[in-house]
């Protein structure tokens, strides 16, 4: 029994030093996929740059952490994690039940989701999914975009084989609506393409993505979310927000 005792000290010790010595010299190790824009991808001189990016390192600047991204295959991440390869994990994670069973997550920081892009001047005609049910919308081909607006259009929904032939047919008035992911819809709200098109506030679906940490690491979990509300309160949240998808969140 005491030699039991003394091995489960020991495991306790080592798992707390797993969760401390990596960021004990004010170094938070991240991992992520970059290869989803604009929340995370590599830029010409091959570093990790997107939203997420932006987020995680204000969210250590007003912790006074460093922030070190290490990319890596989305399905190695939750094992890294596991493993105290990393501390933390930031590439447009859903928090799902299946995920929170063998990590923990943050407070959400971002609604994704199907969303529906009209035109500007149709605003105040379409203020609600009711209002556009049965009115001819876009999509993607093959998308479960394309399957929401075949159902809320009731059968009057256009397919195409891309997103900015989508965004083109609105804009030429061939459709009421754009049914897509809301990242992407909004990554287009940032181009210049994108003039007289704004986002209804009404989501059709909704998921929260979340930074994830290792199961039972309350401390990294306390310096994220507390993070996560400094930059909320101080304003540094609302303009990373803006600065990839030109629009308040």
């Amino acid at each position: 029994m005491v030699k039991k005792l003394h091995l489960l000290c020991a495991c306790s010790l080592a798992a707390a030093m797993c969760f401390s010595s990596a960021y004990a010299d004010n170094v938070i190790r991240v991992g992520t996929e970059a290869t989803y824009a604009p929340f995370e991808f590599m830029d010409d001189e091959a570093k990790p740059q997107g939203y997420d990016i932006d987020i995680i390192t204000a969210i250590g600047e007003a912790m006074g952490y460093e922030v070190q991204v290490q990319n890596m295959p989305f399905d190695g991440l939750i094992p890294a994690l596991m493993t105290s390869q990393i501390d933390a994990v930031i590439a447009a994670m859903t928090i799902t039940p299946e995920r929170a069973q063998r990590v923990d997550f943050s407070e959400p920081y971002y609604k994704s989701g199907l969303s529906v892009l009209i035109r500007e001047a149709d605003k105040d005609k379409y203020t609600s999914l009711e209002s556009l049910k049965g009115q001819p919308l876009c999509a993607q081909i093959g998308t479960t975009g394309a399957m929401k607006a075949d159902e809320l259009s009731g059968g009057n929904a256009k397919s195409f084989n891309t997103e900015p032939e989508a965004f083109m047919e609105l804009k030429a008035g061939g459709c009421e609506g754009v049914v897509n992911d809301r990242p992407v819809n909004l990554y287009y709200l940032a181009t210049a393409a994108s003039e007289g098109v704004v986002e209804m506030s009404e989501m059709i679906t909704a998921e929260d993505y979340g930074i994830a940490v290792a199961k039972g690491n309350t401390e990294m979990k306390q310096v994220i979310d507390e993070g996560l509300k400094k930059i909320r309160e101080n304003g540094t949240f609302a303009k990373i927000h803006q600065k990839w998808f030109s629009v308040a969140e």
